[in-house]
């Protein structure tokens, strides 16, 4: 999700208008968009550094994403609440912040934590419903489609890299992460300079405090989380990530082993991931929203 924060203005919005009386401002299709979300969404586009009139560019913005979220439901399209939990937390991290510290920057501006999971559960679920306008059906590429595109192309099988796992976590208590996070990542880079084996692990664990070794199993390259997938990678055969601040305290990724990897499962998840970076060379999106608006109701109060 390709946002940035404008941390340095928190305190420009106050929360106080987020407390006024909601009244229900636009209709999209029988949904309304309320003036408490709209405030709540302008205080959002402030961090986003939009300019202008953010009063009318959050109505304008809600109206879309209550015409998403009715294609979405259309689609049968579910985003389970780890994946929106996950998305969260990489964009955290991708600001340099946890979770908790992003929560309290949203509300210092009017904003919350609800709010913005709600904005990536539409984000993602958008984004399956754009595929599946594009390709037909649900959007997702199964085996049996991976075989039938196989054979079109001579028969020749996608492959990928399969990763062995483990994770590292230095829990550090939330009450005490001021206190103690300098001493936990000092400790995680004492850690990691010492690697020879994942089994060592274990034992390199034993001496330390408050560490849990856990083993994460096979994981694609495809299917790796984004935040830790550049570390991974390369760390190649047998290596460790950096260290990263977490919601746990710091972390860091042991890579044991890798293995390249070719079956119909795979080749189905290479080719949905090959579908999905043609769409984003596209505009397929901006079609299927305008389409959505031409035929919506939409009454403004």
């Amino acid at each position: 999700m390709a946002l940035t924060l404008t941390v340095g203005a928190m305190g420009v919005l106050a929360t106080g208008p987020a407390l006024a009386a909601s009244e229900i401002k636009v209709i999209v299709n029988k949904e309304p968009v309320t003036t408490f979300a709209i405030r709540q969404r302008a205080a959002f586009l402030k961090l986003r550094r939009v300019k202008g009139d953010l009063t009318k560019a959050a109505t304008e913005e809600l109206i879309d994403e209550a015409l998403k979220k009715q294609e979405t439901r259309r689609r049968n399209i579910t985003i389970p609440d780890q994946a929106v939990e996950q998305s969260f937390q990489k964009f955290a991290a991708d600001n340099k912040l946890t979770g908790a510290q992003l929560s309290q920057i949203f509300g210092q501006v009017g904003f919350s934590e609800k709010a913005f999971k709600e904005y990536i559960r539409v984000q993602m679920g958008w984004g399956q419903a754009v595929q599946s306008s594009v390709r037909g059906g649900d959007g997702r590429v199964t085996e049996q489609d991976a075989v039938q595109r196989m054979l079109a192309q001579g028969g020749t099988k996608p492959s990928t890299t399969e990763y062995t796992l483990q994770q590292v976590i230095f829990v550090i208590p939330e009450a005490k992460r001021g206190a103690m996070k300098a001493d936990r990542m000092r400790e995680a880079a004492a850690m990691r300079s010492r690697f020879r084996s994942c089994q060592e692990n274990y034992e390199f664990a034993k001496g330390l405090r408050d560490v849990t070794v856990r083993e994460l199993g096979r994981v694609p390259l495809l299917a790796l989380p984004e935040r830790w997938k550049d570390g991974i990678v390369k760390a190649g055969n047998s290596g460790t990530t950096p260290p990263q601040e977490t919601e746990r305290g710091v972390e860091y990724i042991v890579v044991c082993g890798s293995r390249t990897i070719s079956d119909d499962k795979t080749a189905a998840m290479v080719f949905q991931s090959q579908d999905l970076e043609k769409i984003g060379k596209s505009e397929p999106d901006a079609k299927l929203l305008k389409e959505l608006r031409d035929k919506a109701t939409i009454i403004k109060r």
